[in-house]
């Protein structure tokens, strides 16, 4: 019955009020920030291009909508438990209040994949994004070290390049690093400038992309499927919503900062409902005309936005529009680094606090939990999770960790929306200042589809999560479960 031992609330509580905790200095417009600056990323710059050119055509339109809709049913859930047990840890913390210990140890190692994987995945696409940047302005990146190992990369001449390293993807994970050490309000305040510039930007590409549409491109809107479950038609639209769902994990990491909001109860579903509304009207959008401007089988590289911006500049030659869109692809491609470079931010700001929670109940070393003296900021974990994130952002291919981010963030998904089920009935009378609405129903809902997008996915993404759990069971009963706090004699 040990693996089913759950922590009080009141104990998380008052444990996250502790004299050497995190400094409460966010406010609802900083977690909005937050929530836009995690969500708006890689997803929509990166994979959005290659869940059209792979699974849904035209339809990936319909892709954004499916895994909204799924989104928002668990940022509901997500909402009740942060304003409910306002501490860090996110889903790490509410399996452990309803669901017992062994289940938070699974979703806190899952959430790695959710977290840091899906940083690395961010710095892959940053590093794509940089790479065209600096060639418009007549910088080459050698392509043997701007690509995971074994890449081929095709060159301007027609010769092929195998790639052995991600170099820009490396250093991006280590700068954001640095900046997460010196501390959380300095890392809100860029964050926040970022957000501004990003949210203009997308908005400028579907103001100047919508004028060269080409509606050819819509037609067939949902493809015929070739066969192959996820290849286009209909199944196509739903292997494409579980491929994109990784767009959509920014209102979860919002939980995270719990811990440094300063009405938490109150503003933790502000940040989490907020961002995620704002990120499905846009991500709707911006979609539809990515794939108005480029036949969707062209949109698979590592730089699909910056490759739709470049067809809508040589649609605009000899236009009055032609000056505008001459200035407007660059400021785009600025525009998108320093969105990817925000999305880092808040993804490795989530992870070493799952890391910390972890710690500070036993499940993981006592050096994990520590706090920084100056800066009040977890930074042994902030410095591991760079490494992580920079080793696999430097050797992992971008499809990969998109794949294992999303069946990663599925999976927390899963046992939120269940853990809303069991906190209802165990403690019924239990203050909530955030009340998911229509319960049961949203909570089973919210559950029952993103199963059904994890099976989804592919199989060879299921076997490196049965690998990865197997991995992380074995350092919980070798581990972890002897150096519980909750354990006898702990």
């Amino acid at each position: 019955m040990s693996l089913l031992r759950t922590k009080p609330i009141a104990a998380l509580i008052a444990q996250s009020e502790g004299t050497h905790g995190l400094k409460r200095v966010l406010g609802p417009m900083n977690l909005i920030a937050l929530g836009i600056g995690a969500i708006i990323g890689t997803g929509i710059f990166v994979l959005t291009g290659q869940a059209a050119a792979a699974n849904s055509g035209p339809a990936i339109v319909l892709s954004m909508l499916v895994a909204g809709v799924v989104s928002t049913l668990a940022a509901l859930c997500y909402a009740e438990f942060a304003s409910t047990v306002p501490v860090a840890g996110s889903a790490y913390t509410y399996a452990y209040a309803t669901l017992g210990e062994f289940v938070a140890w699974a979703i806190g190692w899952d959430l790695i994949l959710e977290y840091a994987l899906g940083a690395a995945t961010v710095a892959v696409g940053w590093s794509g994004n940089v790479v065209s940047l600096l060639g418009d302005i007549g910088i080459r990146i050698p392509a043997a070290i701007s690509a995971a190992p074994g890449t081929v990369i095709t060159l301007a001449d027609g010769s092929t390049v195998t790639a052995v390293l991600n170099l820009p993807a490396v250093l991006i994970s280590l700068f954001v690093t640095w900046l997460l050490v010196r501390g959380v309000r300095e890392s809100a305040n860029v964050n926040a400038v970022v957000v501004v510039i990003k949210v203009a930007i997308i908005l400028l590409i579907i103001a100047a992309g919508s004028m060269f549409i080409r509606h050819e491109n819509y037609t067939p809107f949902i493809p015929p499927n070739t066969g192959t479950f996820g290849e286009f038609g209909w199944s196509g639209i739903i292997r494409g919503a579980a491929v994109i769902f990784f767009a959509y994990i920014g209102f979860d990491a919002v939980s995270t900062a719990a811990q440094e909001a300063r009405h938490p109860q109150r503003d933790m579903p502000r940040g989490i409902l907020g961002s995620l509304a704002v990120c499905t009207l846009l991500y709707i959008a911006v979609s539809a005309v990515m794939v108005g401007l480029v036949p969707y089988r062209d949109l698979g590289g590592p730089a699909p936005m910056a490759v739709a911006i470049d067809h809508a500049r040589t649609a605009a030659a000899g236009t009055t529009w032609e000056a505008v869109m001459r200035l407007l692809a660059p400021l785009v491609k600025i525009g998108i680094v320093a969105g990817l470079t925000s999305t880092m931010v808040v993804q490795m700001m989530a992870q070493p606090r799952i890391f910390m929670s972890m710690a500070q109940d036993g499940l993981l070393p006592a050096w994990a939990g520590r706090i920084h003296p100056k800066y009040r900021t977890p930074h042994l974990t902030t410095m591991a999770t760079g490494v992580i994130v920079a080793l696999a952002s430097g050797f992992t291919s971008i499809s990969v960790l998109g794949n294992l981010v999303s069946i990663g963030t599925l999976m927390a998904f899963v046992i939120v929306s269940l853990g809303v089920l069991v906190l209802r009935r165990t403690q019924p009378a239990l203050i909530r200042p955030f009340r998911t609405p229509w319960v049961p129903a949203v909570p089973i809902a919210s559950a029952v589809v993103s199963f059904a997008l994890m099976l989804s996915l592919p199989a060879a993404t299921w076997e490196r999560l049965a690998i990865w759990m197997v991995v992380g069971c074995g350092i919980y009963f070798l581990y972890s479960r002897r150096h519980s706090r909750l354990g006898p004699g702990v």
